[in-house]
């Protein structure tokens, strides 16, 4: 069977030579980095929200946008520059933010999320895959608002499976919800959390062991090296790599790979979080929770809280914007107040590649040996075990 060459250590990377191993093909996993998940996937959100896949794209998002952009604690902000790369994505997610354009992208990533779902149950059960922080808590989307509230009642994604509750059911939920200042909510029981960076360690262990996968850490490909429709090589600084079968998935790096007649559509957007301990005086919910107004999410992992929000436009630097965090800090603490220790709080930011319908980049290329996985945006973590087992059917 000949090899497969993965490139990317991210989340999505690992999770595709995860499922190309399980399948019984070598692999070969390049890095830019020295180490795995280091980048995008090391301190997300820590939420597995299957159900709540739906595009940023939307109608009335790119007018929602301009009132944003004028508050400083806006979730979106957007710094325009002289970059044609940005100016194109920024045309098509315009595009995109119809109706009828979201109803089916949004269907598109719900099936692919509950595949995914799926396909992590089974890794745990069947592999025994753990140590990562996984509990199937629930997920409260919280409404400051009642006119928020109302609307989000009215549009239950699945009324089989969701619990409306009122102020007071919310208390009874979880009580660390009785300091917080929401209106109601909608719960979904079976909504998940986990550490995502511990995951990619756990699948990296897996595929030491396994005997069929190479780990080339501290690699940054330069180059893809094409002899007429096939990869032959890829280059890395003054060396080259011989591939036989090739998947590229290195987030929002992937596209300054593209090779003639191949345009990948992705583009950057940074995002922010907070990893704060949890001590034995405070009160962290136990239920995962996204603010909807706020646009800030909460998922305790363990002996921490993970507080992750903001989408930022602003192109490809990767900088900690201290301002940014600063107040999302103040955001955490006057919502739930006593649910950790945010003073020592590690800062986070990483680059989210994200295509401008939301949907992710899992197909075949013009290049007969060269697949691609990527362009997943903030739902990486939730998408990767169902991205790489799809992936990995594609090579069969």
């Amino acid at each position: 069977m000949e090899r497969v060459t993965v490139i990317g250590g991210g989340v999505v990377g690992l999770a595709t030579a995860y499922a190309l191993v399980r399948e019984g093909w070598q692999v070969d996993l390049v890095e830019a980095r020295d180490t795995l998940a280091s980048a995008t996937s090391f301190a997300n959100g820590g939420q597995l929200s299957y159900r709540y896949v739906a595009p940023l794209a939307d109608a009335g998002v790119p007018w929602q946008a301009l009132g944003w952009l004028l508050r400083g604690d806006s979730p979106l902000r957007l710094r325009l520059r002289l970059d044609t790369a940005q100016w194109r994505w920024l045309a098509a997610f315009v595009m995109a933010c119809r109706t009828r354009v979201n109803r089916r992208n949004a269907a598109q990533l719900l099936d692919l999320a509950l595949q995914s779902q799926a396909v992590l149950a089974r890794w745990r059960e069947e592999d025994g895959l753990d140590g990562f922080a996984w509990r199937r808590n629930g997920k409260l989307v919280a409404f400051r608002t009642q006119r928020a509230f109302e609307h989000g009642r009215q549009h239950l994604l699945d009324p089989d499976t969701q619990r409306v509750l009122n102020a007071a059911d919310l208390r009874g939920l979880d009580p660390a919800l009785g300091e917080a200042p929401f209106v109601g909510g909608v719960f979904t029981a079976d909504e998940e959390v986990a550490d995502c960076h511990r995951f990619c360690l756990r699948l990296a262990e897996r595929l030491q062991a396994s005997g069929q996968c190479r780990l080339l850490l501290g690699r940054p490909v330069t180059r893809l090296i094409a002899r007429d429709d096939r990869v032959a090589a890829l280059e890395l600084g003054g060396e080259q790599l011989e591939v036989q079968r090739l998947v590229l998935s290195a987030g929002h790096r992937s596209a300054g790979l593209a090779l003639p007649g191949l345009q990948l559509p992705v583009y950057p957007l940074k995002g922010y979080s907070l990893t704060a301990p949890v001590g034995a005086t405070h009160r962290a919910p136990e239920v995962s929770i996204t603010d909807y107004e706020r646009k800030i999410v909460y998922a305790r992992l363990d002996d921490q809280l993970r507080v992750a929000a903001m989408v930022d436009i602003v192109g490809y630097d990767e900088a900690v914007d201290a301002g940014r965090l600063a107040s999302m800090r103040r955001l955490a603490r006057e919502t739930l107040p006593r649910a950790a220790d945010y003073g020592q709080a590690v800062e986070w930011a990483g680059m989210r590649p994200a295509t401008p319908t939301g949907v992710p980049i899992i197909e075949a290329t013009r290049y007969r040996n060269l697949w691609l996985n990527l362009g997943h945006g903030a739902l990486g973590f939730t998408l990767a075990s169902g991205s790489g087992e799809r992936l990995a059917r594609l090579l069969r």
